[in-house]
């Protein structure tokens, strides 16, 4: 009688350890612009102001300003909305770092995020980088393909490539890709 209590609880035990929640992902971009960096900082430092220079955006309302605790409603071209709250803003270093206060599947398949966003010097231009750290939509144990890690690493990677994109243009004068 005891074995067998002893093989059912290493069973459930091992079961236990094999199950495990979302493991934090993170997408990184970059991009080098011809263009100094606080002519850059001056579009892309204004918090609520990223439907001037993100493709995907069709609108962004603002409050708080470029305060921590200011917020952002972005309202995506593609259906769905980012409710993003600043967290940090340090405009002598020309970055600043913020968090999805209200997940929208249909903006974004990720439960949640942090990114950061900074301009630095690079040569003669800026180098603008979009470092983001995600937990997948679904955070259960099975979730279906559409809010997997995969599926949330490519939507965070193509959102922050379009916004990069997109900024480059407009600082240098060029038509939106």
């Amino acid at each position: 009688m005891r074995l067998g209590v002893l093989t059912i609880s290493l069973s459930l035990l091992s079961g236990a350890a094999l199950a495990h929640g979302p493991t934090p992902q993170k997408v990184d971009q970059t991009i080098v612009i011809a263009v100094k960096p606080d002519a850059v900082w001056k579009v892309v430092g204004e918090f609520a102001g990223i439907d001037r220079w993100h493709p995907d955006v069709a609108r962004s309302e603002g409050s708080g300003g470029n305060k921590s605790g200011g917020s952002r409603k972005v309202t995506l071209k593609s259906g769905g909305t980012l409710d993003e709250g600043l967290d940090e803003m340090d405009a002598a270093a020309r970055s600043y770092s913020y968090r999805l206060s209200e997940p929208d599947l249909k903006g974004l398949p990720v439960s949640s995020y942090t990114a950061t966003l900074t301009v630095s010097p690079e040569g003669d231009g800026s180098k603008v980088e979009w470092l983001g750290r995600f937990y997948r939509g679904d955070t259960g144990n099975e979730p279906p393909e559409n809010l997997s890690d995969e599926a949330g690493k490519a939507a965070m990677n193509r959102y922050f490539a379009d916004g990069l994109k997109g900024l480059k243009a407009r600082v240098e004068g060029k038509p939106a890709p």
